[in-house]
């Protein structure tokens, strides 16, 4: 170990465990000085008038920096928090804290990477080098059968090998204590005031999500620990198979600690244990496939046509008479998080019944769903722009789409107010 310090850029990483970035630099360094930047690119309206990131997403942030910070404290630490561009935050800190070093976790989406070569460009100018990890998908790319250039574009050739050939790596322990320099300026976390937002209309308080580290860990334990049925009547609003995906989506847990806990506590056949593995398999599909890619999964947005405003208009708000997309996006609406499944239905819907392009709807999911991440989202609407799609989703009564109760409630209300209207 060195008398250097090493800064870590936390982004969508937001845990102790599981986490090589600050594992390295606590091996590396004397000391550490961890940082989390609110950017404000991530706050601003779209050209669809829908924002970047509306209350929910905003307040599960919040809360998910405010739990990491909180087990820094435990540790004998803390967080810095600041407000602004890292390419503008992080070569100040440098030079305020005499940092040797900036480590942080690769992203793979075109806005992320632009940003990480900001923030490289800055540092590079005060001789201070910016260190990439890789630490956001279950299997690591080295460990993949084939490189990311030759992934299979169909997601069942792809399972298939990667459960013949590949391992999951054990995952890095949570550090004990921690060494920071003394006399910091930390800040203060933000008020979601400061980022021109105000709580959404019609919230349904108890089924909302809590952001962070801690919370994630308690919900996959219950998961996996207890059956299903009681965990549904322990927390009605989370009884569905990618009852992780916010939590994994800020990195607030690990994929790798949820396939080693899943494949120790429960039966590798069972249905939950199936269901979630296949999660976590489609997630690494996803961020493959927008690495393998690129820009050709992104597209920049086109203004509405006056015919598709109002339909968007009625789509956001649960309004178009089809009641399953309706009890969908009611839900999305009052609580931030509506299941996979459910999103492909709706995803779908827009695309083929309504005949709106689907970067309206990705826009709306970026506000609104607190498990929104580029490659996740990008690969769902690669799902529902496909012409099996709508008809694949079309029939909302099956099992998997309708595990989620509360989408089976407004789905009865709907259709009795539909009834005596």
């Amino acid at each position: 170990m060195s008398g250097k310090t090493i800064l870590i850029w936390f982004r969508n990483d937001l845990r102790m465990h599981d986490n090589e970035v600050l594992i390295e630099a606590v091996n590396r360094a004397g000391k550490i000085l961890p940082v989390y930047c609110f950017d404000p690119r991530y706050f601003t309206e779209t050209s669809y008038g829908t924002k970047r990131s509306g209350y929910f997403r905003t307040k599960f942030l919040l809360e998910s920096v405010e739990s990491l910070r909180e087990a820094f404290r435990e540790r004998g630490g803390n967080l810095i928090i600041r407000i602004g561009k890292p390419e503008d935050v992080l070569p100040e800190l440098c030079k305020q804290y005499g940092i040797s070093e900036v480590y942080h976790h690769r992203e793979v989406a075109s806005e992320e990477t632009e940003i990480s070569a900001h923030v490289e460009d800055a540092l590079w100018k005060m001789k201070i080098n910016l260190k990439h990890f890789i630490g956001h998908t279950m299997f690591h790319k080295q460990d993949l059968p084939f490189p990311i250039k030759s992934i299979p574009n169909d997601f069942l050739v792809f399972k298939k090998k990667i459960e013949r050939e590949s391992i999951v790596r054990q995952g890095y322990e949570s550090p004990d204590k921690l060494e920071m320099p003394l006399d910091v300026d930390w800040g203060p976390l933000p008020l979601m005031e400061e980022f021109g937002i105000t709580p959404a209309k019609d919230i349904e308080s108890d089924l909302l999500y809590t952001g962070g580290e801690k919370k994630a860990l308690e919900i996959m334990n219950q998961l996996v620990e207890m059956p299903f049925s009681d965990f549904g009547i322990l927390n009605p609003n989370k009884c569905n198979s990618a009852v992780l995906s916010p939590w994994l989506s800020l990195g607030c847990l690990s994929p790798r600690l949820v396939y080693w806990k899943v494949k120790e506590k429960l039966p590798p056949k069972s249905d939950l244990s199936i269901k979630i593995i296949i999660e976590l398999q489609w997630r690494d599909f996803n961020r493959f496939m927008l690495k393998k890619h690129g820009p050709v999964l992104e597209m920049s947005s086109k203004k509405l046509k006056p015919a598709e405003k109002l339909k968007f208009i009625n789509w956001k708000e649960g309004h178009t008479g089809e009641l399953f997309v309706d009890a969908c996006m009611q839900q999305l609406n009052a609580t931030g998080f509506i299941n996979n499944i459910c999103k492909s239905f709706v995803s779908a819907y827009l695309i083929k019944k309504l005949k709106v392009q689907w970067l309206a709807g990705s826009a709306y999911f970026e506000e609104k769903a607190i498990d929104f991440s580029p490659a996740i989202d990008w690969g769902n609407w690669a799902i529902a722009c496909d012409v099996i799609a709508y008809e694949k989703f079309a029939n909302p009564a099956k099992e998997e789409v309708m595990e989620d109760q509360h989408i089976k409630n407004r789905l009865i209300y709907l259709e009795q107010h539909n009834k005596s209207a």
